[in-house]
């Protein structure tokens, strides 16, 4: 039997080709969009929790998992920070304070007392704990201006704090540490402060600088601490496990320094200026859920049905809150009572 004609498939092949095309410019579009980039750098992000977790159970200390990070960090983003500046060194002598603080607070204090509360909690309690943060705030300023929040921030409020109940667990179905929770509700007091902080509109200091300077002071206040031993430093050595795998214990560390933090803050500042600062911090959300779905696939932990459920009245809340924001400055009415959220320098806390 003859073969059949090679030409008469050549129209199938175009045609086929072109679905193909389409497929790829739609793809194209959606990172050009920066959703897609936001999305990305929220999934790498919710990596940090799982890789610093599996170098926990081998004996690290949360101090020196957080300081192996950010000295790592902020040697690899100083390579592109330096350009950045482009010889105008006086930028970081006049916002010396901005750095300073963001390294203090933004970097070394959140993750310090998230890496405490993984040690004790699972990777999406201690996560969704540190992201009542917004909520904070929210009753902070309720209670110093003695003004009532809008009706959308009020119920967002009311449903975090309604999630944090059954985050907690009180019936007692699951065990939840006592002194985890505390060290989670620190991270997200220390994430309200710094959004107070860096509050001020700041367009003089480029993100990726103000990245590097925070991760470089972050990193030398963990290592003044180990110093004068107020940080206990222990390192380990021994082999990790990572899902199905067991791994040496560079290898987490290493996804914890390049994944979960350089590519993560470059992604992140991509995506904010391409979405916008209040999109991208809504987008972020998801971190809550990558981190929950990393923490089951490497660690085999996943919160129960109850804090799962409070999870997500925890995500819902502070998307009413943000989504009040919102809605506030495009009326062009009064200031909301979560003003402070929005910031201008387009880097967030690492978490």
């Amino acid at each position: 039997m003859a073969p059949a004609p090679v030409p008469a498939q050549a129209p199938a092949r175009a045609q086929d080709a072109a679905p193909g095309r389409a497929a790829t410019a739609k793809a194209s579009g959606f990172l050009a969009s920066g959703l897609g980039v936001a999305l990305f750098s929220s999934a790498i992000f919710g990596l940090s929790g799982s890789f610093a977790k599996a170098l926990l159970e081998t004996g690290w200390t949360p101090g020196a998992a957080v300081t192996a990070r950010l000295t790592g960090a902020a040697l690899i983003l100083a390579i592109p920070a330096v350009p950045a500046l482009r010889g105008r060194w006086h930028q970081l002598r006049s916002n010396w304070l901005t750095i300073v603080l963001f390294g203090l607070i933004g970097v070394a204090g959140c993750q310090l007392f998230y890496f405490n509360a993984v040690a004790r909690l699972s990777v999406g309690v201690a996560l969704l704990l540190e992201y009542l943060g917004p909520v904070l705030i929210v009753l902070w300023l309720w209670a110093a201006s003695r003004k009532r929040p809008r009706p959308l921030t009020i119920a967002g409020t009311l449903l975090s704090l309604g999630g944090l109940v059954l985050v907690l667990d009180l019936t007692g179905a699951v065990q939840v540490d006592a002194i985890g929770v505390l060290w989670g509700l620190a991270a997200a007091v220390c994430l309200a402060i710094y959004f107070f902080l860096t509050a001020k509109e700041n367009d003089t200091l480029p993100p990726i600088v103000l990245a590097s300077g925070g991760l470089l002071m972050g990193a030398a206040v963990m290592w003044l601490m180990a110093a004068t031993g107020l940080l206990p430093m222990a390192m380990s050595t021994a082999d990790t496990k990572l899902g199905p795998w067991t791994t040496p214990w560079w290898v987490p560390l290493g996804g914890l320094v390049v994944l979960a933090t350089v590519l993560a803050y470059v992604s992140g500042i991509v995506a904010a200026r391409a979405l916008g600062t209040k999109v991208a911090s809504f987008v972020s959300l998801t971190e809550v859920l990558f981190a929950v779905i990393w923490a089951w696939l490497l660690l085999g932990e996943l919160p129960g049905a109850i804090q799962l459920a409070g999870g997500m009245l925890i995500v819902g809340g502070v998307l009413c809150v943000r989504l009040d924001e919102l809605r506030g400055a495009k009326s062009g009415g009064p200031a909301a009572v979560t003003g402070p959220l929005d910031h201008a320098n387009d880097v967030e806390p690492v978490p």
